[in-house]
């Protein structure tokens, strides 16, 4: 395949994101007004709670099967590598860089979520469609990359509702406090203009009173045994882990890997024959307003973004750097390595989704988590934008080294 036609076959999702985007931008600006930051909250909290569960489900449900888990054993180890390896390189650049407390989950999650779904539904079945694709009969080629990318968007949707999910809410936790203490500041700066000589008594007074406060919690008669304490906090994270596996896209996925492997079940819903097919293609119809929707709201964002982002240019540049450069080069070894252990099938097809997962695009969902816990929309927005400009030109590059080593 040469490279201008594998240029094009790549770069279509991306423009169709940038150009969606640009839609959801113009429904925000003042002489639209179809997309104002209430409207977009609303529409958020549907893609959360209702589309992106249905498209999960869908597409697991339908393409995955109990034999195909156990012989793309690989893949989740995979994308957990991908996390992983781009967690660290984010929190290295976080602690270089410095940017505000709140923006740090968002940069790590930035660095080590990629676009799993969307993207590769794509682009591996677009690659298998063309006459020179390197993967063999095309029928066989399109099937065979159409359960690869469903099994990819699926588990990518289970490790970004978790992992990302929770680096979001953290930076949403930094914010309120950041708000607090900028709020406490402004109040005694206030405060301090009617200075009287009786303010310095008071002040004394109120400031032994409250020495004696934060004292009292030190009295060690009160602090839980080191027991009773290790139960306490094994309970709080027990209740974390549940309250992530019990977000709307995590049950989705969950409810998708039981349908699809337990064949009694697959066969309600799933097949021309199925008493409740009606379901599936129900539940179908939600989910493909999954990507318009946050790619609209993404777009919308934008405007907000490019008026008043705080983030740093080397912020962006070293986002950039970590998804397409580093990641990328680290993929290649990783496959690799897994293919000369005997870890991987034969399949090359398979292999090169393995490599296509190192070289993404941060995950659109980012953008619907900042959007759900208000915080840093402008800095996502800004960020995604680069990003995706990037991607049209690293997405192709790469994707064809990948099939050249492969060959």
């Amino acid at each position: 395949m040469g490279f201008w036609i594998l240029f094009e076959v790549a770069s279509m999702p991306i423009l169709q994101v940038l150009l969606i985007s640009l839609l959801g931008a113009f429904l925000a600006t003042d002489y639209c007004k179809l997309l104002p930051a209430d409207t977009r909250r609303s529409l958020n909290r549907l893609v959360f709670v209702v589309f992106t569960p249905s498209l999960i489900f869908a597409s697991l449900a339908r393409t995955v099967t109990f034999q195909d888990i156990i012989s793309w054993w690989f893949m989740p180890v995979n994308i957990g590598l991908t996390f992983l390896v781009g967690g660290i390189l984010g929190w290295i650049m976080v602690k270089i860089l410095k940017p505000k407390p709140y923006l740090e989950g968002l940069i790590i999650a930035m660095c080590s979520s990629g676009n799993l779904g969307n993207l590769v539904l794509v682009v591996v079945p677009a690659i298998c469609n063309e006459d020179e694709s390197p993967f063999g009969d095309t029928n066989v080629c399109r099937t065979i990359g159409l359960s690869y990318a469903s099994f990819s968007m699926a588990l990518g949707g289970f490790y970004i509702w978790t992992i990302s999910f929770q680096l979001i809410k953290s930076s949403s936790l930094k914010l309120r406090v950041h708000e607090a203490v900028e709020e406490f500041a402004s109040k005694q700066a206030n405060n301090n203009l009617d200075v009287t000589p009786e303010t310095h008594l008071l002040k004394g007074e109120s400031e032994e009173q409250g020495a004696i406060v934060v004292n009292v919690p030190q009295d060690n008669s009160i602090k839980p045994k080191g027991n009773a304490s290790l139960w306490i906090k094994a309970a709080g994270f027990l209740h974390t882990i549940l309250e992530e596996l019990m977000a709307p896209p995590t049950l989705g996925a969950i409810l998708g890997f039981i349908f699809g492997t337990i064949v009694w079940l697959r066969n309600l819903i799933i097949g021309p024959g199925a008493p409740l097919r009606v379901i599936q293609d129900s539940v179908k119809l939600l989910g493909d307003a999954t990507i318009p929707c946050i790619t609209l709201i993404l777009g919308a964002n934008l405007i907000q973004g490019l008026r008043s982002s705080t983030i740093k240019p080397m912020v962006i540049v070293g986002v950039v750097c970590v998804r397409f450069i580093i990641l990328p080069v680290v993929g290649i070894y990783v496959v690799k390595a897994a293919g000369s252990l005997g870890f991987l099938p034969s399949y090359p097809l398979f292999r090169f989704v393995l490599m296509v997962q190192f070289t993404l695009p941060p995950a659109m969902n980012i953008g619907t988590m900042t959007q759900l816990f208000n915080v840093g929309q402008d800095e996502c927005s800004v960020l995604f934008l680069w990003t995706y400009l990037a991607c049209a030109v690293a997405l192709t590059s790469w994707s064809t080294l990948y099939m050249w080593i492969l060959s």
